[in-house]
């Protein structure tokens, strides 16, 4: 009651309160001017030289002219200090707004913003209250400006070429090593040197089938993509308005069956928006957008398929010309087949691939996947100058809707597993077995459907003047919020909040700016669900002094500094955790007297004391220009602590607490784990126009370390605690070669992990208690999970008369992956891929890089340990341009204003040690490097 009372308090001091400096209410951009560009902060707009609170922003609509960009937040850590592509200073999930309203990066492409703000420190989010503890993205989309009516239209053609293909062994080498993992597990031979010799001739790969998923048979060597956008905007000032309207088409690497021609997706998207000025005190926006989303494909995973079915398997397709002549049992049943492949082929397969890719994408249907995204927000400015100077009010109302649904036809097919002649040099199917029926039942099923729809509405009341051209006031008081329901989730998310800000400068000299957020969440009993985040910012113009004013190299210098506390359920999992559970369910039962009692059981305690976890920051930041606005730079540190996290702590209570059957807890959910991070961010710019050349050089970087400061644990060896190492921190088994023979296992620590030959991983005996199990796990390194510790970027423009080349690279540091998917974990009955060629054996033993092989789970060898851990470091080349206008050409009398054209290609190279790792994918569509041209003009 008394945060309330200080919120009315300090709104009624708004007559007289400080404001930082003049905003834009209306919501469209002023001015260009150096020093003088308008940037989009929480709930304003303000004049850039004046931005206080960790604010990184990218004039999007400036960077297409040389940077043509196909997503929203494309390679935006190679522009943006602070942000690493995953998070802002490592804190993770952000909330992105657009327009305000809270949706997603997808919901708008670049061709349709205007300028991305990157809301990092406490007092830049503070006004947006628990949701955006983290962080805020902000994405302006364009507006129409008073002119003459201008069109504006793109196209690009494009070409997506994979990076990489993971490399699987044929099926003679297949078998050849299979046969050696069964040696090393004492077992005989699966497959004799006369069939493996028959698959390594590859004469009939009908019968000895060799099946390469990755050929040219089933994909392409690349695809394509297309995209065109026309943009209409004009106005007066009265009203203004912009509409966009754009299509883009991508295809499939698949090129066989249904795939060849339902593997492409399309987007249509439209936006409009209308600006009216209804008199000179009231004035309105009315913004509107639909999406309409259409993905077409198959009914199987097919990259799935590629990472796990060998080779050998089946074949494909069954060819008829190989068919017995005469035989009539086999002709009738090709003959009843509805599938026959390009005349020649039946579908091939196995009682155990008896659904297999390739016959589902030639026979087994499709699917649609549809996606429909309605967005729709309004808002109306008050000037309220009659009843006090600057006072203003503003209002905004928003309703996104968000659909998608599967169609799919699911048909039934028949494949079919040939018998083949064993008369020596004779190839003919003398038998086929059928699995399956041919059944087309024509009926589109409807599957997979979803929504999820948004309300948001702001209200807030706006105070900026200025005062003997020397005090700058401004304030906010505003209630903000919004709600998201969702199919299947019973609980919206909501983020509801109050919010004040007050800010002062002097002469734009001394800068003081308060903001503020009363939040309120259901996730927390009653009593404590609202809470106060106070921030506050100081900044200091050193450039303005008088010992700095006739510095003729600096043309610009301040100091800034932000301090505050932010509460957030964002990390709270779940509604209700602060009650006591008890169930029946599961439960067991009693007898007494020979009448069964079904028991009641505690699943965890109750916590009526639980509060929101908190983000307490302090940051420290330099900003400055120098030699004429030949360099540009910013800097700033942070330190911040998340604390009161929530978890269910066993160790915390008597052991009594807990049992493992029947299955029963008292433990309750309390705030008691802490977390810090530490780091900076940097940026600087250096822009010069020498005769007919002007070039441009950008670097930024962020750094930062986390640090689990509080946790609750109870080991027996010190150096598994996690309190005290990064956030994410990887933990495995430190490795030390491979056994070399009985003797050398004999010699070693029991292995817990199941029995142990040679040629399997050795690892060591952290506490020396002659087992190696869990209790020997260390920390091995960061797992980048967050982002990269260390994220670098380096942009460059040169412009030479109409030519302008731009380029793009991005380095990333200090983090570790473990090689542990399918490529790299091989035993049993998985396919083999290139990567066993470096296994051990008695005599590769001095060089193996690979344990042995074997028919058995190896439990001992795939586990996490520093054998398998690897550095993601790396540099991309992101993007490469060249773009020439060609205006000149034009003529006088022209219809077309301006014209130009480029070739873009994104993704082009990747600089690393284990470049070959990073690029590959498994399981999934492969990586690859998209080479583009487009056209652009306007009317």
């Amino acid at each position: 009651m008394n945060q309330i009372k200080a919120l009315i308090a300090a709104a009624a001091l708004m007559s007289i309160a400080p404001v930082l400096q003049a905003q834009d209410t209306s919501g469209i951009m002023i001015s260009n001017a150096p020093g003088n560009e308008k940037v989009q902060v929480a709930f304003r707009k303000l004049n850039k030289k004046d931005v206080l609170g960790n604010v990184g922003v990218v004039d999007v609509s400036s960077q297409m002219t040389q940077n043509y960009m196909i997503s929203s937040l494309e390679n935006m850590e190679g522009w943006v200090n602070g942000f690493n592509g995953n998070s802002m200073w490592g804190m993770g999930s952000y909330l992105l707004v657009i327009d305000g309203v809270p949706r997603e990066a997808g919901n708008v492409l670049p061709t349709e913003i205007e300028q991305i703000s990157f809301l990092k420190g406490v007092n830049a989010v503070a006004l947006y209250g628990s949701r955006a503890a983290k962080g805020v993205v902000y994405i302006t989309t364009k507006r129409g400006k008073a002119g003459a009516q201008r069109i504006d239209v793109r196209v690009n053609g494009g070409i997506n070429v994979p990076k990489a293909y993971p490399e699987y062994l044929g099926s003679a080498e297949y078998m050849g090593l299979y046969n050696e993992a069964r040696r090393n597990d004492g077992l005989p031979e699966l497959y004799s040197a006369e069939t493996i010799s028959q698959y390594a001739s590859g004469k009939n790969p009908f019968r000895y089938p060799n099946v390469d998923y990755y050929s040219d048979s089933y994909l392409r060597k690349y695809f394509s993509r297309y995209d065109a956008t026309a943009e209409i905007s004009g106005g007066n000032d009265k009203a203004r308005y912009y509409t966009n309207i754009g299509y883009q088409t991508s295809g499939s690497l698949l090129n066989f069956g249904e795939a060849r021609e339902n593997g492409k997706s399309d987007r249509l998207n439209l936006r409009g928006n209308v600006d009216v000025n209804l008199n000179d005190y009231i004035s309105c926006n009315v913004d509107a957008t639909a999406i309409f989303y259409t993905g077409r494909g198959v009914n199987t995973d097919y990259w799935g398929s590629a990472a796990t079915l060998r080779p050998y398997r089946f074949s494909p397709l069954i060819p008829l010309d190989m068919l017995k002549p005469g035989d009539e049992a086999i002709s009738l049943l090709a003959k009843n087949s509805n599938h026959i492949i390009d005349g020649k082929y039946l579908l091939g397969g196995t009682q155990l691939d008896q659904t297999n890719p390739f016959a589902a994408i030639y026979a087994g249907g499709n699917n649609r996947y549809i996606s429909r995204q309605f967005q729709f927000n309004t808002g109306v400015n008050a000037d309220l100058r009659n009843l006090l100077k600057g006072l203003s009010f503003r209002a905004t109302f928003a309703v996104d809707y968000n659909t998608s649904y599967n169609l799919s036809y699911n048909n039934n097919y028949a494949v079919y597993a040939p018998t083949w002649s064993t008369d020596p040099g004779t190839d003919i199917i003398t038998g086929l077995t059928q699995y399956g029926q041919d059944a087309t039942s024509g009926v589109q099923n409807v599957s997979n459907s979803w929504y999820r729809q948004t309300i948001a509405a702001t209200g807030q009341f706006n105070y900026v003047n200025t005062i003997r051209d020397k005090h700058h006031l401004s304030a906010i008081l505003l209630v903000n919020g919004f709600q998201q329901s969702e199919s299947a989730v019973y609980h919206r998310t909501s983020n509801a909040n109050l919010g004040l800000q007050v800010g002062y400068n002097f002469s734009n000299t001394y800068y003081i700016d308060f903001s503020s957020a009363l939040v309120h969440s259901a996730k927390l009993p009653e009593g404590n669900r609202n809470a106060f985040s106070p921030t506050v910012s100081l900044g200091w113009r050193l450039s303005n002094e008088g010992f700095l004013r006739n510095a003729g190299a600096i043309d610009d210098l301040r100091l800034t500094a932000s301090a505050g506390v932010l509460h957030t359920d964002l990390d709270i999992s779940a509604y209700y955790l602060y009650q006591g559970i008890y169930t029946t369910q599961g439960s067991w039962f009693g007898w007494k007297d020979g009448t069964g009692v079904q028991a009641t059981e505690s699943r965890r305690g109750a916590n009526p004391d639980m509060r929101f976890p908190k983000r307490e920051e302090i940051s420290i930041g330099i900003d400055g220009s120098f030699f004429h606005q030949l360099i540009k730079a910013e800097g700033n540190f942070f330190v911040n602590k998340l604390t009161g996290n929530i978890i269910q702590p066993e160790v915390l209570y008597p052991s009594y607490f807990t049992t493992g059957f029947p299955s029963s807890s008292f433990i309750p959910y309390i705030n008691y784990n802490d977390d810090k991070r530490v780091g900076f961010d940097f940026s600087v710019s250096f822009n010069k126009k020498m005769r007919n050349v002007s070039y441009s050089i950008g670097v930024v970087g962020t750094y930062y370390k986390t640090t689990a400061t509080k946790r609750a644990e109870i080991y027996a060896d010190d150096y598994q605690y996690r309190q005290g190492k990064p956030l994410d921190a990887i933990w495995g088994l430190q490795s030390q070669g491979f056994f070399r023979d009985a003797d050398d296992i004999a010699k070693s620590p029991t292995q817990a992990f199941g029995q142990v030959k040679p040629g399997d991983i050795k690892y060591k005996d952290q506490n020396g208690d002659g087992v190696i199990d869990a209790r020997d796990e260390v920390y091995l390194g960061r797992g980048g999970w967050f982002g990269a510790p260390l994220t670098l970027g380096l942009n460059l423009g040169v412009k030479w008369k109409n030519l302008s080349v731009f380029a793009l690279g991005v380095a990333r540091y200090g983090a570790y992956g473990m090689k542990n998917n399918s490529w790299f974990w091989v035993d049993g009955e998985d396919k083999y891929s290139a990567v066993v060629r470096d296994r051990w054996t008695e005599e590769t033993a001095s060089t193996a890089k690979y344990p042995r092989l074997t028919t058995f789970n190896s439990d001992n060898n795939f586990r996490s340990s520093d054998f398998w851990l690897y550095k993601t470091n790396r540099v991309d080349l992101a993007k490469v341009q060249l773009s020439y206008d060609l205006s000149s050409c034009l003529g006088k009398k022209k219809v077309v204003k301006e014209l130009g054209a480029y070739v873009s290609a994104f993704n082009l190279l990747t600089i690393s040690a284990e470049r070959k790792t990073l690029e590959m994918n498994i399981g999934s569509a492969p990586q690859t490097r998209l080479y583009n041209v487009g056209i652009k003009g306007s009317f």
